[in-house]
């Protein structure tokens, strides 16, 4: 790959941008300085370094699962606050997209690709690949009350708008406001618009899992990359 494509593609700057640092000596290709933007670099094997720091550039498909924390945007430019890939250190930022967004409040299980068939599969309702969330409620709810809610989530509930009911979903309390809902579908705020169905307010969510990936190890806004036999199983 040409130097400056190179650079570009691994900082996002323009190719322009990309040869004012070469002409102002702050590229090194092997522990030389090079300022000749039409060089070829290996991107496996040589070494690159602007003003000492290494550059890299992706190299094929990347599959990455995020503990997204609260203030983050699922976006890929920022509006009011900022971006989820800002907490993810890999080259081409740009070329990757989030499977099932979260709202800035919600945390949680976020996983990101440039394989858009990879991410299809994933977020496709007819793959059923369950989500668990876990969710706080404003207002507790009785024994009764309970039962009524885990029935009519069971059996699929048809939301203000919608043409068609959600598809039947497990719904289990931990106690009169904490639950844990278990979806096979996504739609537009669909765990909020589910318990404001039955009068009650969704006061923290958080996406425990996505199919077989959940987030043991990962503390908030830690991310790591899946592996073969994670990434197979979608």
């Amino acid at each position: 790959m040409r130097l400056d494509k190179f650079i570009s593609k691994a900082t996002e700057l323009s190719r322009k941008e990309s040869k004012k640092i070469l002409h102002a000596s702050e590229i090194t290709v092997n522990d030389e300085v090079v300022k000749d933007p039409g060089l070829h670099v290996d991107i496996i094997n040589d070494e690159v370094l602007w003003a000492g720091e290494p550059l890299s550039v992706a190299t094929g498909n990347r599959y990455i699962l995020l503990h997204k924390p609260e203030g983050f945007e699922c976006t890929l430019k920022a509006k009011e606050h900022p971006i989820v890939t800002e907490l993810i250190a890999v080259p081409e930022l740009a070329s990757l997209c989030i499977a099932g967004r979260l709202d800035v409040d919600t945390t949680g299980a976020l996983l990101l690709s440039d394989d858009g068939s990879w991410l299809h599969r994933v977020t496709s309702p007819k793959h059923e690949h369950t989500k668990v969330y876990e969710l706080t409620l404003a207002d507790p709810m009785n024994e009764e009350e309970q039962a009524h809610a885990i029935k009519k989530v069971g059996e699929g509930i048809l939301l203000e708008g919608d043409y068609e009911p959600t598809k039947p979903a497990t719904l289990a309390f931990i106690d009169e406001t904490h639950a844990r809902l278990t979806l096979e579908q996504g739609k537009y705020h669909q765990v909020k618009r589910m318990m404001g169905y039955f009068g009650n307010k969704v006061v923290e969510l958080h996406r425990a899992s996505i199919g077989h990936i959940t987030l043991d190890g990962l503390e908030k806004g830690d991310s790591r990359f899946l592996s073969a036999e994670e990434v197979a199983k979608f």
